[in-house]
């Protein structure tokens, strides 16, 4: 059948089972967003900003493993994309950005909002297309779906002419061809099954005593949780996790130890540092892990599975290395290993889990660890939470109990401040049956607070929880430890009255400035299904301990 363009768009996108976009109209788009118009089968969510649209559909795929779609204009709306783009590659999150473009006669010529967005975005992408040829249009957007979803995942970027998008083409529903991707990159065919490393790996593990898993991101994605825990009870292993493997292990097991690395428990970092079996699972050892690389796990073995082959040996030599789907690994693994019952080495780590708790001190009249504890408690466990990037991450990492996979949304490679409140409204939409919690720093919350005019118009039923200490705290940790006390330019004062903000957009908000008042006004907030603003009047001197000094050895903690 002859269609245009972009009603092909939009029927490849019905294909691909698409039934929410993110994103924000202009010139370049105005076939596409003309062709939604009466299309039934898509909703789209007009976000405040291009970065918002990028990323709540983030947080949409974190949430539900389906890829998040973007749809903005060419130029500034494309490249306003960019820092989502960049967070979602770094952190292996599927997303679809569909971005239009000047017509071809136009390319080229420094045309209005004209940008060159394949070229931009081709180091933060798994793979990027610009549309030349009209009839190709149905192949490429199957093509991206596939390429975004499979092996270890990643975003990918369609520039699409308007030219192309008012072109007659010739649609034939669910033609599916080869995927040309598949021949043109080898390395997909890398990852495959090693029968004699798998023998090796068997052999370490059933000879080592004290065995320690590191659980990264790549449970989530692969969502081999139910497999990692039959994995780690089958061999008595205590398991550590990586800021992204958080929620991949149930947060309340005994064979938990929390995050390791720069600000994990001093009883995960003691364990990684003092076991001769390391076996990491869908994680990259990255620098906020390993922080002294020449002396991590100076002395063990360390067996590495991954998807991706160019993460084996990376950052830190795999003794053992197993590439291939986690999930698919840890069945094979499980099967083949011996049982084993607990041994002194897990009654070392109920010793240092006892010994060294994590602690605050009562030196404020509020403490946002408190807060962190209570929301937990009334939540039970049950919320989806997200994060900005700062004090408020990594006090969301470690005094909230993650016991279901995809539970907890942040960005951990890029560190992107402004995420957390664009990626809860897209986990809210992908889980409407989940109560969603942002949790936020006052300073990277005002980077994207105009989302809160998406929240207000869809009334999305999250909570934005702000912990205010008038300052970028962890630049200031950092400033207070490190360089002196010289507070250089991190100091925000009060400059902006969040309750009144929350007022102009209509959304219900409280302020807590003591730990008495923390429960009442949580309880009352999780109880409404609407928009809540709670904002937390914290001490600027509270800080994230435990905390490896740069260059210092993992298990060599301040606290």
């Amino acid at each position: 059948m002859k269609l245009t363009g972009a009603q092909v768009l939009i029927e490849c996108l019905k294909e691909q089972g698409v039934d929410l976009i993110f994103g924000y109209p202009g010139g370049a788009v105005l076939p596409i967003y003309d062709t939604l118009f009466n299309t039934e089968e898509i909703t789209h969510i007009l976000t405040a900003h291009e970065q918002g649209a990028a990323h709540a559909a983030d947080g949409y795929a974190r949430a539900t493993g389906r890829p998040g779609i973007v749809l903005v204009t060419s130029g500034p709306g494309a490249t306003n994309t960019v820092t989502g783009i960049a967070t979602a590659y770094m952190d292996s999150v599927p997303l679809v950005v569909i971005c239009g473009q000047v017509t071809g006669n136009l390319l080229g010529r420094d045309s209005f909002q004209e940008v060159d967005i394949a070229g931009i975005t081709m180091p933060i992408t798994k793979h990027n297309y610009i549309v030349k040829d009209p009839a190709r249009l149905p192949h490429v957007i199957r093509e991206a779906f596939d390429i975004a979803t499979s092996g270890r995942p990643g975003p990918v970027v369609i520039d699409i002419p308007k030219d192309v998008q008012t072109a007659e083409i010739d649609y034939q529903p669910n033609d599916h061809q080869e995927m040309e991707w598949k021949t043109r990159h080898k390395w997909v065919e890398q990852a495959e099954f090693n029968p004699e490393n798998f023998e090796k790996a068997e052999e370490l593990i059933n000879e080592c005593s004290n065995p320690v898993i590191y659980a990264g991101g790549g449970i989530n994605i692969s969502g081999a949780q139910k497999e990692l825990l039959e994995f780690a009870m089958k061999i008595k292993a205590p398991v550590c996790a990586s800021l992204m493997g958080m929620g991949g292990f149930p947060g309340d097991h005994p064979y938990f130890l929390g995050m390791v690395g720069m600000h994990g428990t001093r009883y995960a970092n003691y364990a990684v540092s003092q076991r001769h079996c390391l076996i990491a699972i869908g994680a990259r050892f990255s620098d906020r892990v390993i922080s002294k690389a020449e002396t991590f796990a100076k002395n063990a073995r360390i067996i590495h599975i991954d998807i991706d082959p160019a993460e084996i040996s990376k950052n830190i030599t795999a003794h053992i290395p197993l590439c291939g789907d986690v999930k698919s690994m840890l069945v094979e693994l499980t099967e083949r290993v011996n049982e084993r019952t607990e041994n002194g080495w897990n009654e070392q780590i109920q010793k240092w889990k006892e010994d060294y708790p994590l602690k605050y001190k009562g030196r404020s009249s509020l403490n946002p660890q408190y807060v962190i504890e209570k929301l937990y408690e009334l939540t039970e466990g049950k919320a989806i939470i997200t994060t900005e990037v700062g004090q408020n991450q990594m006090w969301a990492a470690q005094y909230y109990k993650y016991s279901e996979p995809r539970s907890f949304i942040t960005s951990g490679g890029l560190g992107t401040m402004g995420f957390g409140l664009g990626a809860a409204i897209g986990a809210a939409m992908g889980k409407p049956d989940r109560k969603v919690v942002n949790i936020a720093g006052d300073g990277s919350f005002k980077m994207n607070s105009t989302e809160l005019a998406t929240v207000s118009k869809y009334k999305v039923p999250i909570i934005q929880l702000v912990l205010n200490n008038h300052t970028l705290g962890m630049v200031r940790q950092w400033q207070d430890l490190f360089f002196q006390g010289r507070f250089s330019q991190t100091t925000l004062g009060p400059d902006v009255d969040f309750l009144k903000l929350a007022d102009a957009y209509g959304i219900k908000n409280y302020r807590i400035t003591n730990n008495e008042q923390a429960e009442e006004i949580l309880r009352e907030a999780i109880a409404l299904n609407e928009p809540v603003l709670v904002e937390c009047d914290i001490s600027r001197d509270e800080k994230v301990y435990p905390m490896v000094a740069p260059g210092s050895d993992i298990d060599d903690l301040i606290d």
